[in-house]
């Protein structure tokens, strides 16, 4: 046989979720974090593309390629608002990691509860370079999948220490606050009638939406000199969620321009329109918040570097604690050359040397 591996390291979601429970969300969330950090300051070691898309009049279907000199990583990932009335997630998800020497498959993951991890995890990562360092209040617009993820990451690695909720679906606002009381004792937590009641007085503003709709949730008016705004809901040509009218008075930052004025909040911006990238600020190449009374925005559309990391760190950790699946994937051939070989009963898979001179005479041409 071959050293070539006919079985490939599979991530449940049963078991992402058990490992979550063994190393704590806070943790995970922590060193997810890092992880993030660390791979967005080699930002020039990657082979990066803006995803492929596929929209329909009910969602979008996209991958998520990139890729550097040791690994490459894909993600699949949809987003179809209407789904929960149909008793389905809008936005689920799988990937894969594989070698870059051989591009044999090391990986194949759920990404639906790992998306909501990564992406809270950028959120805070983004946070710490922009948000003002005292900034102890936090607005919620949008309470649904991903909500309890942004406010548990804020609170337990920035300090946020008071939320504001709102969402147009009461019943969305009932379970995130039904799901924080339980996580987050001792933090304020107030519903409010409406994004504006949210907003006043916040810090931070996220806005994790998911109608795909050009819509304003934050409106100019409503934004205050030093806020953060972090806008995680608008992810495709035709979704925003903040006002035109605030990004020329802000700091923008992205996280991969040529995805971002396709899919971000700056879709509807000039071209020449000026943003930063956030691996920028972490190099400390460009500057992030300079000054208490800046206005910033974090146009967050995810970006696949985010999923590589996350592959990767959440494969290290899965083997760590022996929570990986063998998944057989690929073929296993005693000749790599023989394929055909996996469909011949086992006593016919032996492959005749070569003819000899005399043999050839005797064979059709």
């Amino acid at each position: 046989m071959t050293n070539y591996p006919g079985q490939v390291d599979f991530l449940s979601t049963d078991a992402a979720v058990l490992l979550v429970q063994r190393i704590g969300l806070t943790e995970l969330l922590r060193g997810l974090v890092s992880a993030l950090e660390q791979d967005f300051s080699r930002w020039e070691d990657f082979d990066k593309t803006a995803r492929l898309a596929h929209h329909t009049p009910d969602g979008v279907m996209e991958l998520m390629p990139v890729a550097d000199a040791s690994h490459f990583a894909f993600k699949y990932v949809n987003g179809h608002p209407k789904n929960p009335q149909l008793g389905i997630p809008s936005i689920m998800a799988f990937g894969a990691l594989m070698r870059a020497d051989t591009g044999a498959p090391i990986l194949l993951s759920e990404l639906t509860l790992t998306t909501a991890l990564r992406t809270a995890a950028t959120s805070v990562m983004a946070a710490k370079l922009l948000a003002r360092r005292s900034s102890r209040t936090m607005a919620l617009i949008g309470n649904g999948s991903q909500s309890e993820f942004q406010a548990l990451a804020f609170v337990r690695l920035l300090g946020i220490q008071s939320l504001r909720l709102y969402d147009i679906d009461a019943a969305a606002t009932d379970k995130l606050i039904h799901n924080l009381q339980t996580q987050l004792p001792g933090v304020q937590i107030q519903r409010c009638s409406s994004a504006a009641e949210a907003v006043q007085g916040a810090d931070i503003v996220t806005t994790v939406t998911a109608d795909k709709a050009n819509a304003t949730i934050v409106s100019r008016a409503m934004v205050q000199p030093g806020m953060h705004l972090n806008a995680v809901g608008g992810d495709c040509p035709g979704k925003t969620e903040l006002d035109a009218a605030i990004l020329p008075d802000a700091k923008v930052f992205v996280e991969f321009a040529p995805q971002s004025r396709i899919e971000g909040e700056i879709q509807h911006m000039p071209e020449d329109f000026a943003v930063t990238e956030l691996w920028q600020v972490l190099r400390g190449e460009q500057a992030g918040r300079q000054h208490e009374d800046d206005i910033t925005v974090f146009d967050s559309v995810g970006f696949a570097l985010e999923d590589y990391t996350a592959l990767r760190y959440m494969h290290a950790l899965a083997r760590q604690h022996q929570l990986l699946q063998p998944l057989a994937l690929l073929p296993q051939l005693d000749n790599p050359k023989n394929l055909f070989g996996l469909l011949l009963p086992p006593t016919a898979q032996r492959i005749d040397p070569a003819p000899t001179e005399a043999h050839r005479h005797a064979i059709p041409a």
